[in-house]
């Protein structure tokens, strides 16, 4: 099992790639994961808490500045940005929603584990990811309204006491292991956790694929066009994000960028007022194809960039050596 672990780690990125593929190709095995997907976030969580460095957490604690600016742009700045830059394209009415809710929603949780597996920050990651996922009962819906005139069914006691359960367990179960195991364990196992977290993560992307090979089936030319959208939309947020905040580093910047374009478009499909158009679900789904394509396709350029401008990566190298 141990090599198991050592060789996903290795080849997270590739392996990610592939799960979305395989979510696809055995719809069978996406609809008998679908359950396990609550349980997986708070488990990917919980290894990346165990993975980054808990003094860096603290450190953008007690200097907020950079984190509420990005969880300001990606909750506020980031979905009104699309609504002024997407209506004008001429888009079908339903993928226009899409891509301005897609704009308005948080990063997954998931996201700190992608920053780890890139070298990127992963203490930035966990500290945006978790304020803004609890923030969006607060700004999702008034945004909603205002941008679009739809009008979420956001219950937000029971969404936030969702996430804090997840969030609450994650964090627990690894403040408990740390003190368990110490340091230097979690240091020396610090190659199986991160093919455990990319085991997870596979898992995860297979499963959200449940309900999209049908759809494919059924509707090939409109799966292609918003297909193409979600491949636009995500590089597009990313590269918008890491250019507005490439003040704060490059590791930072490009932390910035995957936690924009890779945005929890799950929470959206439990919001969503019932009668909402098909197409807007439909989107939701594909969009997870390049959010689990773009870390193996970016690679080569993080690495690049980092080697380049950036100090080296608290987290295991891009590569997995």
């Amino acid at each position: 099992m141990a090599a198991v672990l050592a060789f996903l780690a290795r080849h997270a990125a590739w392996t990610l790639f592939a799960g979305v593929f395989l979510g696809l190709l055995l719809p069978g095995l996406a609809q008998w994961l679908r359950p396990l997907l609550p349980p997986a976030v708070a488990m990917i969580l919980l290894i990346a808490l165990l993975r980054v460095d808990w003094s860096a957490i603290a450190g953008y604690l007690r200097r907020p500045l950079a984190v509420l600016a990005l969880t300001a742009w990606m909750l506020l700045a980031s979905p009104v940005i699309a609504w002024l830059l997407v209506p004008p394209l001429g888009l079908p009415e339903s993928l226009t929603t899409a891509l301005i809710l897609m704009a308005a929603a948080p990063p997954i949780l998931a996201g700190a584990a992608f920053a780890l597996l890139l070298g990127l920050d992963a203490a930035l990651a966990v500290v945006v990811g978790l304020l803004s996922t609890l923030l969006t009962p607060l700004t999702l819906p008034p945004l909603a309204l205002a941008l679009l005139g739809l009008e979420l069914e956001v219950g937000m006691l029971e969404l936030m006491a969702r996430l804090g359960l997840i969030v609450g367990l994650a964090f627990l179960g690894a403040l408990a292991l740390r003190r368990g195991l110490g340091a230097a364990r979690l240091a020396r196992a610090a190659g199986q956790l991160d093919g455990a977290m990319v085991l997870l993560l596979l898992v995860f992307a297979i499963a959200i694929m449940d309900g999209v090979t049908a759809t494919l089936l059924e509707r090939p030319g409109m799966v292609a066009l918003w297909l193409a959208a979600a491949c636009l939309a995500n590089p597009a947020l990313q590269l918008l994000a890491a250019l507005v905040f490439a003040r704060l580093g490059i590791r930072a910047a490009l932390t910035a960028g995957i936690l924009s374009g890779n945005c929890n478009m799950g929470l959206l499909l439990a919001a969503l007022p019932a009668g909402t158009d098909v197409g807007v679900a439909l989107f939701f789904g594909v969009a997870q194809i390049p959010m689990y394509m773009t870390p193996a396709l970016l690679l080569p350029l993080y690495r690049r960039l980092i080697a380049r401008w950036g100090a080296a990566p608290d987290g295991p190298a891009p590569d997995g050596r």
